[in-house]
């Protein structure tokens, strides 16, 4: 079993090297020269609708993201490498369960301490849809790094709309573009909480700027999402208030 998944994992990382030949990148309002330049560590924020096309178009010549230990995040391990990302195994916690996140937040701290830029979908890897999480407020006070919020747009995209974020795939023969938003500096706010409410604020009016159509749907998806739930809790406390109790 164990081959198989590692078979399929290098098929699908060949179908990544070649899809990149058939996608231009654009970036817009780059602000990573200039903290190259200053040697400044830094820490993309995106949306984890956004990852797979932040991927295929990586252009640094190297970086870090971290990924689940689920199957599926053993599946993108031979993608993320042939794409130069180094992938760092854990993901936040699940109902108080660690699945390694803290563990794979110091691996990422580690490496931005030797001069590689991390990658953190920060409303992953379950959601809500553009909450973001305290994982990348955390890295970025530890270390110092910048956070750059960054939408990741094909021109062309497959959508998979039965997903909690909408999750996107750039098509072959599309533009993809980096649009970042000026890099937030952690120690310019007094504590985590403040930090992660910029990095929300940011990437949620970089996607509302730049992909208004989309923002719009995923709040309603977001919204129906939540209805269902609701609707369910309470038909679940109904039924066992209906239940027969044995005396």
């Amino acid at each position: 079993m164990k081959l198989v998944k590692q078979f399929f994992g290098w098929m699908l990382a060949l179908i990544l090297l070649v899809w990149r030949l058939f996608c231009r990148l654009v970036v817009i309002n780059d602000p990573r020269p200039a903290l190259r330049l200053a040697g400044r560590p830094y820490i993309y924020a995106l949306l984890h609708a956004h990852q797979v096309a932040a991927v295929v178009i990586n252009d640094d010549r190297l970086m870090s993201a971290m990924v689940s230990r689920s199957d599926d995040g053993e599946l993108l391990v031979p993608s993320l490498r042939v794409r130069r990302v180094i992938p760092v195994r854990g993901s936040t916690s699940s109902r108080g369960k660690d699945k390694g996140g803290s563990k794979a937040l110091q691996g990422m701290a580690d490496l931005l301490k030797r001069g590689v830029p991390g990658l953190l979908a920060v409303d992953g890897p379950l959601g809500p849809r553009n909450i973001v999480h305290r994982g990348v407020a955390e890295l970025a006070r530890d270390t110092g790094a910048a956070v750059v919020p960054v939408v990741v747009l094909p021109s062309r995209r497959f959508i998979l709309r039965g997903t909690w974020d909408r999750f996107q795939v750039p098509k072959p023969f599309s533009t993809i573009r980096l649009i970042f938003a000026d890099p937030i500096e952690p120690s310019a706010f007094a504590d985590t909480e403040s930090l992660r409410l910029e990095i929300k604020r940011a990437l949620t009016m970089l996607e509302a700027t730049y992909d208004a159509d989309e923002a719009e749907r995923c709040l309603e998806h977001v919204k129906a999402r939540s209805d269902r739930a609701a609707r369910k809790r309470t038909e679940s406390a109904r039924s066992g208030a209906d239940a027969p109790t044995r005396s």
